[in-house]
């Protein structure tokens, strides 16, 4: 699954692929794929389309050869490139390769890359710089090629061109992405790479990373967001069947070498590297089922928490679908997003009837936040809420605050809100009303309806101790946001409800 190639654009993928083979690493059909997908150029500005890429695939397929493929594209093309399309830009294209720990790092460098580039025809191009605290590949054009580790200072203070993460399951947090970013701004073109087979329960920002790319691949919109996810979740684990849907680097055949791909005229373009007598040996090896399909099958161990006590079962929450409900001429919204700005999410809440006390609906769920306040104001106009229930205090909502305010929807200016006003909870407030959504979940009060980005949330959610109360726990839980836009409409909803106009009757809004 994931981001589809768009046939219309042009591709460094066929450069990236030339310096693969001349790598002495012949790209499989599948590698050749994710470059030509990942480089894709915009026509109008001629940069790369994505900044962003993720690639999910289970070990032994051949990641080192991609990744190391396109930091040499990178370092021999780019210098070029770039004083072509980017005049004004200074400085030599940067390339930092990160893993777990710098040691990591260096042993990749030495280890890995470095052999195979000196054994190439590139081996003149470049001339390695090995000493401690400063290791790099200087390459003619001027392009560095250096390594860092999973740090929040990694890249501070210096421009970012390319930066590769890779194994990044081993990452508890998203320090790497918050030290790359900055660095990146200025530059004309940059990429921020992840690679790496799935994790375990303690894998947060790989699940959350996971999460994203599924729902910017399923949108199928524009996005700089490139994500290539090769799993199988649901196949019997010890099935050849099951390995072949999700190994692109497995060859089918039964026995003898990879013939996968050699041309009519006998001549091998490239192999297979895993054979399924490989994977029978590493899954007789194994020491649990959960390790041997989370390399192999790519599939999250631990991807299933113990339940909180806190959270009603999923069977409860899925027993409160009902779609017939309408608003009467009471409604507000709730907005969150992440702290990456890399996805929000609009929630509606109006009061239910007939013992039930609150409904929900998820109006907007998309990557990004520069369309949430365009979005806001039309909405604003056509459904004229009582509220607006954004945390702009110290969430990361708080991005929002001026580009809402442009919208006309901001705090009070005055004592008396405002009919459409911004309602801006403390953290005592999210305490209460992640109670009251729980509670009215647990007491069948609450109506939502059966919408998969508020389902999949709700699946996730984990809570926290916070003093006396609880709160969401946006790390343990993965991608909460539509929950968290749900809980922050509740509060807006009970706090601005007597500001409702009796003569508007927004359910005349819905078509």
């Amino acid at each position: 699954m994931g981001t589809v190639r768009d046939p219309s654009r042009r591709t460094y993928g066929a450069a990236v692929a030339r310096i693969s083979a001349q790598l002495g690493m012949p790209m499989m059909p599948w590698q050749r794929y994710c470059v030509d997908v990942a480089l894709e150029v915009d026509p109008d500005t001629q940069e790369l389309v994505y900044r962003d890429v993720t690639l999910l695939v289970p070990r032994q397929s051949g990641k080192t050869s991609i990744v190391l493929g396109v930091k040499t594209h990178r370092a021999l093309a780019f210098p070029r490139a770039a004083r072509r399309h980017a005049p004004q830009q200074v400085g030599r294209q940067r390339i930092l390769y990160a893993a777990q720990k710098r040691q990591d790092a260096r042993d990749k460098l030495i280890d890995d890359h470095l052999p195979v580039l000196l054994a190439s025809p590139l081996a003149n191009r470049f001339r390695p710089r090995l000493r401690g605290g400063s290791e790099a590949l200087i390459w003619d054009t001027g392009a560095i090629d250096g390594i860092t580790a999973n740090t929040e200072d990694a890249g501070h203070g210096k421009t970012l061109d390319l930066g590769v993460e890779d194994e990044f399951f081993h990452a508890e947090d998203a320090r790497l992405e918050q030290a790359f970013s900055p660095a990146m701004l200025t530059r004309w073109s940059p990429q921020h790479w992840r690679v790496s087979t799935e994790g375990t329960e303690r894998s947060a920002y790989l699940a959350a990373k996971v999460e994203l790319g599924r729902t910017v691949a399923a949108a199928g919109e524009r996005s700089p967001i490139c994500y290539l996810e090769w799993s199988e979740l649901t196949g019997s684990y010890d099935d050849p069947g099951t390995w072949l849907r999700c190994m692109p680097a497995l060859c089918p055949r039964q026995s003898g070498p990879c013939v996968c791909g050699v041309d009519e005229q006998g001549r091998q373009w490239w192999r297979h590297t895993v054979r399924l007598d490989t994977i029978r040996a590493e899954m007789a090896k194994s020491t649990t089922v959960a390790d041997f399909e989370r390399a192999y099958l790519n599939r999250r161990r631990g991807a299933t928490p113990p339940a909180d006590p806190n959270v009603p079962p999923v069977a409860r929450w899925n027993e409160l679908i009902d779609v017939r409900q309408t608003p009467g001429d009471v409604v507000a919204f709730g907005v969150a997003c992440d702290w990456q700005g890399t996805q929000a999410a609009i929630v509606a809440a109006w009061p239910g009837v007939g013992g039930v006390k609150h409904h929900l609906r998820v109006i907007e769920y998309k990557p990004g936040i520069d369309w949430l306040p365009g979005r806001a104001q039309a909405l604003r106009q056509r459904w004229a809420p009582v509220a607006w229930g954004v945390d702009l205090a110290g969430g990361p909502t708080k991005q929002l605050k001026q580009p809402l305010a442009d919208e006309d929807i901001r705090l009070p200016s005055g004592v008396q809100p405002r009919r459409g006003d911004v309602a801006s909870p403390l953290v005592s407030d999210t305490a209460a009303y992640t109670g009251t959504l729980l509670a009215e979940v647990r007491d069948a009060t609450l109506r939502h309806e059966g919408q998969a980005a508020l389902t999949d949330a709700y699946t996730v959610a984990r809570t926290k101790p916070s003093g006396d109360v609880w709160l969401l726990d946006r790390k343990a839980s993965g991608n909460v946001v539509c929950l968290q836009a749900a809980i922050t409409a509740l509060f807006a909803l009970e706090i601005r409800k007597h500001l409702a106009d009796d003569d508007y009757d927004v359910s005349e809004s819905f078509g």
